[in-house]
């Protein structure tokens, strides 16, 4: 196990620069995900701590040895890729031991050692098949399991599951994470996937556009998004933007959307707000709830009149519905439990549960 830093890492191909001062800090042991869109330079930064690209500039560092300018071979490292890349003419069990023999490792402790990853994936009565007998889960499995058997410092995922059907992406990222919990080894996984993100970091790094635009725990992320890019990208389904105006007195305030409606705002969170700001208010399709006349009569409503909208598409999706609809001239979604019987057409009064707030200028957080 080791912890991993990145120290105002560039990296440029050409006049292109797809790392702009990249830095990160991974603890020892802990399971690091690095989450962004397709072009952020996730996978890119994976490659320099594999060693597979130069750095341009700045420092990685594993614990106390600066790696920057190793090869790959004396970073101590093993990578699991999208692709499998298993030797097709070899069995699971010779797949597995590949890197060992490369090693000059004792028979004896590879035969223990390839014993072991076996059955810790479920691979035992694998063992004598060929690749190409084998499921694609299967195969990610053997890939973990030829990184695992080999005992590294590091381990480093570059989008494994991506070409996996759903339900196999989701046996195997449960595969992964106890994986995790066994060993205690420190991994670095890269995925565009937020699912993936949310459920399998002890630590996530939102990149964008080169750099990390947050970090923190999945749930220090999602509850408090520090930009309207971040906000969007993590959830399902994306967070809702409303264009709004900023009111507020000295002891109160409200956005005010484009259709006159208002939803008061909390100035012990959002306290820089200052009377006629552009702001872009966010809400989560999860955090809208249905008032009902029973709710009103109960003193659940609040100062300001519930959000108003006629549903438009309901999609059935098992224990929810998803509606989509127009709030203020902007295309929104709701989630409610399918138990509400909402249909196509009625007449919704809603309440946000909790709000987000960035300026629409820069579409940084407004939270204090």
């Amino acid at each position: 196990m080791v912890a991993v830093t990145c120290s105002r890492v560039v990296k440029s191909f050409g006049a292109t620069q797809v790392l702009k001062g990249v830095d990160i800090a991974v603890p020892d042991g802990a399971f690091a995900v690095l989450v962004g869109p397709s072009g952020c330079g996730k996978s890119t930064l994976l490659r320099l701590l594999a060693g597979l690209e130069e750095v341009t500039s700045g420092q990685i560092r594993f614990g106390e040895r600066d790696v920057t300018r190793l090869e790959p071979r004396d970073r101590d490292i093993a990578m699991v890729f999208q692709s499998y890349a298993l030797y097709p003419h070899l069995s699971v069990r010779d797949n597995l031991a590949f890197g060992l023999k490369l090693r000059k490792t004792d028979p004896a402790i590879i035969h223990q050692r390839v014993d072991e990853v076996a059955a810790m994936l479920g691979l035992a009565p694998l063992l004598d098949r060929l690749p190409r007998a084998l499921s694609g889960g299967q195969r990610q499995r053997v890939a973990m399991g030829r990184a695992i058997v080999r005992r590294p410092q590091l381990f480093l995922f570059d989008e494994p599951l991506s070409n996996l059907d759903a339900a196999l992406r989701a046996q195997v990222r449960v595969d992964i994470r106890k994986q995790h919990e066994q060993l205690g080894a420190t991994s670095i996984y890269v995925t565009h996937d937020q699912v993936e993100a949310m459920t399998l970091a002890d630590l996530m790094f939102v990149l964008n556009k080169g750099q990390v635009e947050q970090f923190g725990t999945p749930r220090e992320v999602y509850d408090a998004p520090c930009s309207r890019f971040v906000a969007g990208f993590l959830g399902s389904p994306a967070m809702n933007f409303l264009p709004a105006v900023a009111e507020r007195s000295d002891t109160a305030a409200t956005a005010r959307l484009a259709d006159g409606s208002a939803l008061a705002l909390d100035l012990r969170i959002f306290p820089g707000l200052t009377p006629g700001q552009p702001i872009t208010v966010g809400v989560r399709p999860h955090d809208l709830s249905l008032e009902t006349d029973d709710s009103e009569a109960s003193g659940a409503a609040v100062r300001e009149p519930a959000l108003t909208l006629r549903a438009g598409l309901v999609e059935l999706l098992g224990p929810e519905l998803q509606i989509h609809a127009e709030l203020a001239s902007t295309p929104v979604t709701l989630c409610l439990e399918t138990a509400s019987g909402v249909r196509k057409g009625d007449a919704l009064r809603l309440r946000p549960r909790a709000l987000h707030v960035f300026d629409a200028g820069s579409g940084a957080s407004l939270r204090a």
